[in-house]
């Protein structure tokens, strides 16, 4: 029996939380802790209702290191799960070193300056927390997360040797919004701006925003056009997956989605540095998340299927071999278990299991560790039995 702290009530918190409250075995303590004390209010009053558990509900900057390690000593609890934005995890990080608890996160530290995915930042803890003898556990969401596993199993049992890895991303969803973001709409867009990147034989290739598109038959969905963007489990899949030659990534996005998105870029609501307005500073793309559609918010009503999974190709006993190894979650089914739509639960189901395997001891370690350097069996079964179930197409 131990006890869990998640930071962030967005929803993916929404999603995590109902999901621990789903493994009491295992999560015998639930706390949800967030800036904003009403959102924590609302997903505890859900939580009660759907999953008869009371969870404890705390408000914290997690911005501020030593508010967050006095939350951290007074709760005591076994590990944290930080699904706040992405520009805090350094200061959670701080914050359980100095209170000697575990880390779990689902996406990689980006500066709030520049859009730009790398874990330089978080792997250069990587002595302090083994010195602590304390695990943190980072990216434990569906891509990166869900995806590194896939890559971890296929080269533990369906390869001798790998060669190239296609991580594919599919929402083929309807929200019925004529625009709206399925996960932080300023982390999303930040995102889906940059430039793109692949690796390739030993080299970092890079590309314009969204200049490289394919069509692919995605299961469950059908066929959509996927487009190359950089993101940050190349950066450990590279170091990790022996023999490999090339690692790119795909997402999906409709034509209304992109025709809305150069209309903002081209009037500079997508900035991320301040401009001058009325005598204020204000970033565009903070005002623009504001006037957005909350993500937490699109789940009723959203209709349609997410297909995720890792396209692999190498060799298996001499023979070429090439499959997809992929995950199929539907929106409705999504809202009516959690009250949330498939993206989020896609993340917030992998966070949990992440938290799981540290709390079960299924995976142990001191340091700083990306998902594919554990054993990736007891995730792979613990992905089909908490609700994101898993499949594999070969050819």
């Amino acid at each position: 029996m131990s006890k869990v702290l998640i930071v962030g009530a967005g929803g993916v918190g929404n999603v995590v939380v109902h999901k621990c409250a789903q493994v009491p075995e295992v999560f015998e303590d639930i706390v949800l802790a967030s800036r904003t004390l009403s959102r924590c209010e609302k997903i505890a009053q859900d939580v009660a209702a759907l999953e008869g558990r009371h969870i404890e509900i705390a408000q914290v900057d997690a911005d501020n290191v030593p508010q967050m390690t006095e939350l951290l000593t007074r709760q005591r609890p076994d590990v944290v799960v930080n699904v706040a934005l992405p520009y805090q995890d350094l200061h959670i990080m701080e914050a359980c070193l100095a209170a000697g608890v575990p880390y779990v996160d689902t996406a990689n530290y980006e500066p709030k300056d520049i859009a730009k995915f790398e874990y330089k930042w978080q792997w250069a803890f990587q002595e302090r927390f083994r010195d602590a003898k304390l695990m943190a556990l980072l990216g434990s969401g569906f891509d990166p997360g869900v995806t590194n596993v896939y890559c971890a199993y296929a080269q533990k049992h369906l390869f001798d040797e790998i060669e190239t890895i296609d991580i594919l991303d599919c929402n083929g969803g309807d929200h019925g919004h004529a625009f709206a973001t399925n996960f932080n709409p300023e982390i999303n867009i930040r995102e889906i701006t940059q430039r793109g990147r692949y690796w390739e034989d030993g080299d970092w290739k890079d590309t314009e925003p969204l200049s490289i598109k394919m069509d692919y038959d995605f299961p469950g969905v059908g066929v959509r056009k996927a487009y190359l963007l950089y993101h940050e489990e190349l950066e450990s899949l590279v170091l990790n997956v022996r023999g490999l030659r090339r690692i790119r990534f795909w997402m999906t996005f409709g034509e209304q989605y992109l025709m809305h998105l150069r209309v903002l870029q081209n009037v500079g609501m997508t900035r991320i540095d301040a401009v001058d307005f009325q005598g204020h500073k204000i970033i565009p793309v903070e005002f623009l998340k504001a006037l957005l559609p909350d993500p937490a918010s699109l789940g009723a009503g959203y209709k349609g299927k997410t297909s995720i999974g890792c396209e692999i190709s190498g060799k298996k006993a001499g023979k070429a071999r090439k499959v997809f190894i992929y995950n199929i979650c539907d929106h409705e089914q999504c809202w009516k278990e959690v009250h949330a739509q498939a993206v989020s639960y896609t993340t917030g189901v992998p966070a949990m299991i992440g938290a799981l395997m540290v709390l079960t001891g299924k995976w142990q370690g001191s340091g700083v560790f990306n998902m594919e350097q554990f054993d990736p069996d007891p995730f792979m079964d613990a992905l089909n039995r908490y609700g994101l179930p898993w499949e594999i197409r070969e050819g």
